[in-house]
């Protein structure tokens, strides 16, 4: 087995793969190198910066490409419907920059309410200025959380356990062991003196419709994507004072090069603070990313581990069609599996899954077969007839 890394990992990733016997590259490839070389491995890993594009994945789809990972959150930069129509997995790392996200966000939350970016710029061009920078707390405030997935959480228990503060959140699937306060995104928006975006997605979140629905002493907070909020909309709230302000990591145009010019029209304005997308910029969440693409790429190679894949369901729950299982006690032999496959595909039962391991040490094996139809009383008894087969139970 051999991994391309196009744009490097952490030294703790590579010694995983090494340890699982798997060969990794870190040499760079521009597109055209890339689309040359890509069948002769068979895993990709990138993070932002390498584009895989249908070229990509159809080149590495006639040779040995098995499966693409993102080192992070986000997969905007992987063409996944061609990935899919070539058999080729997805997979992500979301959760090693769950806290680095949740704590920048605070920091942002701590900025725009103390005005600490203003007053650090004033006495950089050697003026002292306090009553202007009069702030607010943020303690025993209302936080409004809109999507409280692993980040959002992760940001309600820093800020009740830190702050005081009251956390309400809004999510098309609410998590209420989380201990936020869920309701409507209409009553977060009236409600909330904080509102951070951790919805992720490219579609519009908070617009113009939302800001109208907000107090005029909120603060707007966002580090899921620049798409979330609309720029437009915020800018005229800010200036019109709908709003008391905002903190923003993403932006709908982001530069694409180190060093290169960032335009908004916000910067007009002096209610805004702005960090450069820095949500999982540290090198602790760098590590844990690593060292998670790692993993899930080496159990699907090794393993067909399904864990954090992006185009297909996790686990046969999740892909919401109706499954009946099957246990199968037999001897760990060959033929086996081709013997009660067939009495399966001669009664037309799809096999879905097919989780086997031996049990004890006397060379049996435990079959559980996840299928599509009930086994009806005659099929059992045809299974139980195969050879090297102990016992069938539904």
């Amino acid at each position: 087995m051999k991994v391309l890394l196009n744009d490097g990992l952490e030294k703790e990733s590579l010694k995983l793969f090494q340890e699982a016997g798997i060969e990794t590259d870190t040499q760079k490839r521009d597109l055209n190198k890339l689309i040359a070389d890509i069948g002769k491995f068979d895993a990709l890993i990138v993070r932002s910066a390498t584009k895989v594009t249908r070229e990509v994945l159809e080149a590495g789809a006639k040779g040995k490409l098995k499966i693409i990972g993102r080192a992070g959150v986000g997969y905007d930069n992987i063409d996944v419907a061609a990935a899919s129509e070539n058999g080729i997995v997805v997979k992500s790392a979301p959760y090693g920059s769950t806290n680095a996200v949740a704590e920048l966000t605070i920091g942002l939350m701590l900025s725009i309410s103390r005005n600490t970016p203003q007053a650090h710029q004033s006495l950089k061009n050697s003026v002292w200025k306090k009553e202007k920078f009069k702030g607010t707390e943020l303690s025993y405030k209302t936080l409004g959380i809109l999507g409280c997935g692993r980040i959002g959480q992760r940001l309600a228990e820093i800020a009740r356990r830190g702050f005081d503060m009251e956390v309400i959140g809004y999510d098309i699937k609410p998590c209420l062991e989380s201990g936020i306060k869920f309701m409507s995104k209409e009553e977060v928006l009236s409600k909330a003196d904080y509102i951070s975006v951790h919805t992720g997605g490219k579609d519009v979140v908070v617009g113009e419709k939302e800001f109208a629905l907000m107090k005029k002493t909120a603060y707007l907070i966002n580090t899921s994507r620049g798409s979330n909020v609309d720029e437009q909309a915020l800018y005229k709230a800010l200036k019109e004072r709908k709003i008391a302000g905002a903190a923003l990591d993403v932006y709908p145009d982001e530069p694409k090069a180190e060093g290169a010019e960032f335009k908004s029209k916000l910067k007009e304005l002096d209610n805004v603070i702005f960090s450069s997308h820095l949500g999982a910029s540290t090198t602790d969440a760098q590590r844990e990313t690593s060292i998670e693409i790692a993993r899930v790429i080496s159990g699907y190679l090794l393993g067909g581990d399904f864990t954090n894949v992006v185009n297909a369901g996790e686990s046969i729950e999740l892909e919401e069609k109706p499954v009946y299982t099957l246990f199968i006690h037999h001897r760990d032999v060959p033929g086996v599996f081709a013997n009660i496959d067939k009495v399966l595909a001669d009664n037309d039962i799809n096999i879905r899954a097919n989780y086997s391991r031996q049990i004890g040490n006397s060379g049996y094996a435990i079959s559980v077969y996840v299928l599509h139809k009930k086994v009806s009383p005659e099929i059992i008894k045809k299974l139980k007839a195969i050879a090297n087969i102990c016992n069938v139970k539904v």
